[in-house]
C-alpha cells in the first residue's frame, strides 16, 4: 500500500506574470471519484453502477498515467441534491480545519477539463484556462457547484488541482448522501488509503451532512462484502 502524500506548497516564483508551463495535472478526487471503477466512467463513458446518468467520457479516454493516495488540508461535506445519485453531493471546503483523504490521478489538461465539464453535466469540448488557479490558488469559473478550481500545491512537479463549490461548508444546508453514492466514496477512500471499514466509517460519519442519517456501523455495513447464498438443501428423495 502506497503511503499517502501531501502536496508541496507552490513555489514563490509562480506568479501571474510567469505562469508555469503545464501539460499534466494531478486531479485530486475526494468524492465518489476516489473509487477507480467509478472514475473510469468519466474517462471512457457510460453509467456507473447505482447512477442515473450516462456520461459521454473524455475526448482522450486513456487511463491516468499514475495515481496516488493524497491528504488535503480542509474538510469533506455533503450538500445540495445529486441528479445522478439522489441525496447530497460531496464537496471540498479547503478553508475548513481538518484533513481530507483523496486519491490523485495524473491526467492531461484536456482530461481534467473534460472531467470538470461532465461534473457540470456539460459535453466535453474545450480545455480550461488554468492560468488563474495556478497563479492564485483559486479561480471561480462560474457560479456552479463544481466551477471553483482549487490548486492544493504541487506533487512531483505537477500541480494538484480539484474543483468544488464557491461556498463554504457552513454556508449551505447539509444533505445526507444516498447509499449508492456513499458506498463509492467509502470504498474509494478505504481502497486508496488502506483504511479499515471502521476507520473509513468513523471519518465519513464526522463529515457535515452525513450524521445523523448515517451512523458509523451503517457506513461500515456499506463496505461489507455481499453474502453468498448458502448451498441449496436437497429435495425429497
Amino acid at each position: 500500500m502506497t503511503a499517502p502524500r501531501a502536496p508541496e506548497p507552490l513555489g514563490a516564483d509562480e506568479s501571474p506574470s510567469r505562469p508555469p508551463a503545464v501539460t499534466h495535472v494531478w486531479y485530486a478526487a475526494y468524492g465518489s471519484n476516489t473509487h477507480p471503477e467509478r472514475f473510469r466512467h468519466y474517462l471512457t463513458g457510460g453509467r456507473p453502477p447505482g447512477g442515473r446518468r450516462e456520461f459521454p467520457g473524455c475526448r482522450d479516454p486513456r487511463p491516468p498515467r499514475r495515481s496516488t493516495p493524497l491528504l488535503l488540508r480542509g474538510r469533506l461535506y455533503f450538500a445540495t441534491e445529486s441528479a445522478v445519485w439522489t441525496g447530497g453531493r460531496a464537496f471540498y471546503d479547503p478553508d475548513a480545519d481538518g484533513e481530507l483523504p483523496a486519491l490523485a490521478y495524473l491526467l492531461t489538461i484536456s482530461q481534467f477539463s473534460d472531467v470538470a465539464a461532465q461534473e457540470m453535466y456539460r459535453t466535453p469540448d474545450a480545455d480550461l484556462d488554468l492560468t488563474g488557479v495556478l497563479a492564485h490558488g483559486r479561480d471561480r469559473l462560474g457560479p456552479g457547484r463544481y466551477e471553483t478550481l482549487v490548486c492544493a500545491g504541487r506533487l512531483d512537479g505537477h500541480p494538484v488541482l480539484t474543483f468544488t463549490a464557491p461556498w463554504r461548508s457552513t454556508e449551505v444546508p447539509p444533505n445526507p448522501p444516498s447509499a449508492a453514492y456513499l458506498r463509492h466514496v467509502a470504498a474509494g477512500i478505504s481502497g486508496a488509503h488502506g483504511w479499515s471499514p471502521h476507520r473509513t466509517a468513523t471519518h465519513l460519519a464526522a463529515c457535515p451532512g452525513v450524521h445523523p442519517r448515517w451512523s458509523v456501523p451503517a457506513i461500515a455495513e456499506l463496505l461489507a462484502p455481499p453474502e453468498r447464498p448458502g448451498p441449496v438443501p436437497p429435495g425429497p428423495p
